[in-house]
């Protein structure tokens, strides 16, 4: 069965999908959409010094994500005006990613997969990562879920209860960091915030509960995979950007059903 491009495709997605529902809806209700835009952005930076010193780019894009994490969270600990900072840092990272990975031969060609991903080129070795990288980050999450929401509710209240609001603003943002480390094959660095913070909208109206709008954001990703991939072959349309057109379709639906 996974011989078939298309099934690979529709199981990256998948699990990429699992993993955004939850962890967007930390996005949307900590307002992280440009720390989002920040890591991803930055995400082209770690594939131009993969590809220029010969590693995955996985590992690559995963230490600079990882490097933006902790200093975004290191200004945010410090107080700083983190809608300037981060709008700064998110343009200057894909500004300094594009003219690095300029200098790399091998990159210039699949820039566009980079950019907006090539999940219809994903095989054995990105479905495992994806899917086991997917699994640490969901057993993070549900580890962590009571005190992360707490500390998203009201930090006060989160410190009264011990626990430390910092450390769960670090531990969400290695987490974002990882998922675009997986994310850069499924929907590319520019497209990887918008697949986070759109279901997460969607399902925000449709939820009572934190844990219903998480798992409802999972099943809006997850849908979003299956259209935008079954557009992608109707339409013979970018695989990665179809996807988030679908997701966007279902925000829409999601607001008119919101009126109705």
């Amino acid at each position: 069965m996974l011989d078939d491009f298309f099934i690979r495709a529709l199981l990256a997605g998948l699990g990429l999908a699992v993993v955004a529902g939850p962890l967007g809806s930390f996005v949307v209700w900590r307002r992280m959409a440009y720390f989002g835009d920040s890591t991803a952005h930055a995400a082209i930076l770690g594939v131009a010094l993969s590809l220029a010193f010969g590693m995955s780019v996985y590992v690559g894009t995963l230490a600079v994500a990882l490097a933006v994490a902790v200093m975004v969270s290191a200004l945010a600990a410090r107080g700083q005006a983190m809608d300037t900072v981060l709008g700064v840092l998110a343009h200057s990272a894909l500004a300094i990613g594009l003219v690095a990975i300029s200098f790399v031969p091998a990159a210039r060609a699949d820039l566009n997969s980079y950019l907006f991903g090539d999940i219809l080129a994903v095989g054995g070795t990105d479905l495992a990562l994806i899917w086991g990288g997917g699994g640490l980050i969901l057993a993070l999450l549900v580890w962590r879920w009571q005190s992360l929401v707490t500390a998203t509710v009201n930090e006060e209240l989160a410190m009264a209860a011990g626990i430390d609001p910092k450390v769960e603003r670090l531990v969400l943002s290695l987490a974002l960091a990882v998922t675009v480390a997986l994310a850069i094959r499924v929907v590319g660095s520019l497209l990887i915030s918008a697949m986070l913070i759109v279901p997460a909208a969607a399902a925000r109206g449709l939820a009572s509960t934190p844990e219903r709008m998480a798992a409802a954001a999972a099943l809006i990703a997850a849908a979003s995979v299956a259209a935008g991939l079954w557009a992608s072959l109707q339409l013979d349309s970018p695989a990665g950007p179809s996807i988030v057109a679908a997701a966007a379709v279902f925000f829409a639906a999601g607001q008119i059903f919101r009126r109705i």
